[in-house]
């Protein structure tokens, strides 16, 4: 019985106070949420963009091949001796021969 007089005679006055935590709810949101991943996004469309002729690169489905035509949309890979494929320019993942997350570099095997 106490509680529930307790919870009856709390106050409604608060003011200032009661913006503060959505607020800083609001801003953790943005700092670790939304703002990373503007910036992933931002960097793989800066990695397609700056994607050239002979460059070795790997797929999102793992596909390993050499850009032989480089187009404002989609990219022909060579993915063996005279084997090519037509693919989304926003199919390439990575550079064939990059860092891992552990730091190590991965070569890329010739085809």
């Amino acid at each position: 019985m106490t509680f529930l007089t307790l919870l009856l005679q709390t106050t409604t006055s608060g003011g200032i106070m009661q913006l503060v935590f959505p607020v800083a709810i609001g801003l953790v949101l943005y700092f670790f949420m939304i703002r990373p991943q503007q910036r992933k996004t931002a960097d793989a469309k800066s990695f397609r963009e700056s994607l050239v002729k002979g460059t070795r690169v790997v797929t999102i489905g793992g596909l390993h091949g050499l850009l032989v035509e480089v187009g404002p949309e989609t990219v022909l890979l060579e993915v063996e001796r005279g084997q090519r494929m037509r693919f989304d320019r926003s199919a390439i993942a990575r550079v064939a021969g990059s860092t891992t997350a552990t730091g190590e570099t991965v070569t890329a095997t010739t085809i």
